[in-house]
């Protein structure tokens, strides 16, 4: 137990490291793989994931916005970094400046970063984004090729990469599958125009599982990397889980322990009334450290390895839990939030399903008052 923190999460670097070498090994090693660390690399800490992903097999970096970025390059200076999001008007300069490679799903946005590129002298590399059924951004299949043709026509830009996203891959293989065929149909449209294009992706963790078809020659693999298996209704991935190792947990401690009266009520609303006399310990956690409120009477967590529920709302830094059935429960306790503890195990996808919710949310949820500690080789 940790006891210089309420509450913390800690990570495993070699599991982290394993689930990388997992993904290479699927793909082979004339595949690229482009790890997505946005929101503080799914809330494992930016920096040091970064940092061992450089010397662990990645090739390029996904961002959501320029901050992460220029984190990546405060690491190690050089690494290709592609923005997964749309850049903004202001933020171009920028982009350009440090090298980051831009989203383009319009001829707009394709001609602003031109001009940008141009007056500062620059070459910038751009991935051209088709929309095969996510709808966020992208070009339509049918446009996809006029926009490449006069993207490739104008000065300053280099077309480095062309991609879509799958949006359900985990759960609809018929729309999965008419996405691909969208896809296909723009490469082989390129490819028939005469244009060569370094990187082709598409498959994002999920559908590194579900769609080795479309896995090109750069992959997109985010919740994998952290070891975690984006379950749905396609094929069962439960033999896969002996692979992945999730490399976050997340603890807090006992700070308080009292016995309530049958008919006692807890917390804010008064939603939990108590039906039996019963002992319940106050947890040093709450929504402020990113445990959603959502879980409020539903959640579990872990003191000495039973099962404890949560009672009530979830406060802002604090959260009570049922130990009635434990045995000399002491402030200063060990209580596990995410991971295993005595050979118990809450995960990420479980502390979702209480919240009504997704393990990509519960993990970036954790806010930054929550210390993040390294585990295993290259820690630091």
């Amino acid at each position: 137990m940790n006891t210089s923190y309420r509450c913390w999460a800690e990570v495993d670097l070699d599991a982290l490291r394993g689930n990388l070498a997992w993904i290479r090994h699927r793909v082979g090693p004339k595949v690229k793989i482009l790890t997505v660390v946005k929101a503080d690399a799914y809330g494992h800490g930016l920096k040091q994931i970064a940092a061992l992903l450089m010397q662990s097999g990645t090739d390029i970096f996904g961002v959501a916005n320029l901050a992460e970025a220029s984190a990546i390059r405060r690491v190690g200076k050089g690494w290709p970094v592609l923005m997964l999001g749309a850049l903004l008007p202001d933020e171009m300069e920028t982009a350009v400046k440090d090298h980051v490679r831009a989203t383009i799903s319009s001829l707009d946005e394709a001609t602003a970063l031109s001009r940008v590129a141009t007056r500062l002298q620059k070459i910038a590399s751009v991935h051209v984004k088709v929309d095969t059924g996510m709808g966020r951004l992208g070009a339509r299949p049918k446009d996809a090729l006029e926009l490449i043709r006069s993207t490739a026509q104008l000065p300053g830009l280099a077309i480095d990469g062309l991609y879509t996203h799958y949006a359900s891959a985990e759960d609809d293989a018929a729309f999965s599958k008419a996405q691909a065929e969208g896809f296909e149909g723009v490469i082989n449209a390129v490819t028939k125009a005469g244009i060569q294009i370094p990187l082709i992706h598409a498959n994002n963790s999920a559908a590194l599982l579900h769609q080795p078809e479309t896995t090109f020659n750069l992959v997109r693999p985010g919740l994998l990397v952290y070891g975690i298996l984006p379950e749905g209704q396609r094929a069962d991935v439960a033999a896969l889980r002996k692979f992945f190792h999730p490399a976050l947990s997340w603890k807090c401690r006992v700070g308080f322990v009292k016995e309530i009266r049958k008919g006692d009520s807890l917390s804010y609303g008064r939603t939990f009334v108590a039906p039996r006399k019963m002992k319940v310990a106050t947890l040093t956690a709450g929504y402020g450290d990113g445990y959603l409120r959502a879980g409020s009477n539903r959640a579990e967590v872990l003191i000495q390895g039973r099962r404890c529920k949560v009672l009530g709302r979830v406060t802002m830094d604090q959260t009570l839990v049922d130990v009635t059935k434990l045995d000399n429960v002491a402030a200063g306790e060990e209580a596990v939030l995410i991971g295993s503890q005595h050979g118990e195990t809450i995960s990420a996808a479980e502390l979702a399903q209480w919240c009504g919710t997704i393990p990509w949310e519960i993990l970036t949820a954790i806010t930054y008052r929550v210390p993040r500690l390294y585990r295993g080789s290259q820690a630091s």
